[in-house]
């Protein structure tokens, strides 16, 4: 089965290696202070009493969960990955790409 996944194409084809890719999604999805305040926030408006008053927050907190070795092993062999995971490598992509002065992809391009 020599045939490559279109995600592998494009990351031979843009000369992107996984190892770099899993490390920006650590960078880009790991917890930061700012998401775990808006995760409190939410379970103390979510709260009985007293967490009428807490403020709305409109932004969302990240994930928390970077790409996996796994998901990069399955997205190279072609097999199918959740709809997540792929957004995740795209944002890690795009950062990659961002750094080598290129454009930015669509999720099309990739998968």
């Amino acid at each position: 089965m020599s045939e490559k996944s279109k995600f592998a194409a494009f990351l031979q084809e843009k000369k992107l290696d996984a190892r770099r890719i899993r490390a920006a999604s650590h960078e880009i999805e790991s917890l930061k202070r700012e998401d775990r305040a808006i995760r409190l926030a939410k379970r103390i408006a979510r709260g009985g009493e007293g967490g009428e008053g807490a403020p709305k927050e409109t932004r969302k907190p990240r994930s928390g969960r970077p790409v996996t070795q796994r998901a990069m092993d399955a997205a190279m062999a072609g097999k199918p990955v959740s709809g997540p995971t792929k957004q995740r490598i795209l944002r890690a992509v795009n950062r990659l790409l961002e750094q080598k002065k290129g454009s930015a992809v669509e999720l099309k391009a990739l998968f």
